[in-house]
């Protein structure tokens, strides 16, 4: 089981930056999939980004070309940056792993993730 503990969140005025840091034990993290997911209450857990670790790098269309997230390998770590905050960016954000895995394969789909952090809040204001 992989054990995942997320840092960062809270609060910030629109156009505002924020960063969130995942980092993961339990497995080899060389061949997890790592994910970011984000859930406001009574709506469905919605993908953000995810990174291989062939490389591969997947955002969704509302975090391209605003967040960007970044693993390390020695450190076991992944991080999502996000700049130019909007308030419908308000969510609580969830790290996730996929496997370990040898298939590269980016998941965006929550249910294909087997291991989840805590899901610290950010909140954006207007």
């Amino acid at each position: 089981q992989v054990q995942l503990v997320e840092s960062g969140g809270g609060l910030v005025a629109a156009g505002g930056s924020l960063r969130l840091s995942c980092e993961a034990s339990g497995a080899t993290f060389t061949r997890l999939i790592m994910g970011w997911f984000r859930q406001n209450p009574g709506k469905n857990r919605e993908f953000v980004a995810a990174s291989s670790w062939n490389g591969d790098i997947v955002y969704s269309d509302s975090a391209q070309g605003r967040f960007t997230i970044f693993r390390n390998d020695a450190k076991n770590t992944v991080t999502l940056h996000m700049n130019s905050l909007k308030p419908a960016d308000t969510a609580k954000y969830y790290c996730a792993a996929r496997g370990p895995t040898w298939s590269p394969r980016v998941a965006t789909d929550n249910n294909e993730y087997t291991s989840w952090g805590q899901g610290p809040q950010v909140t954006v204001s207007s």
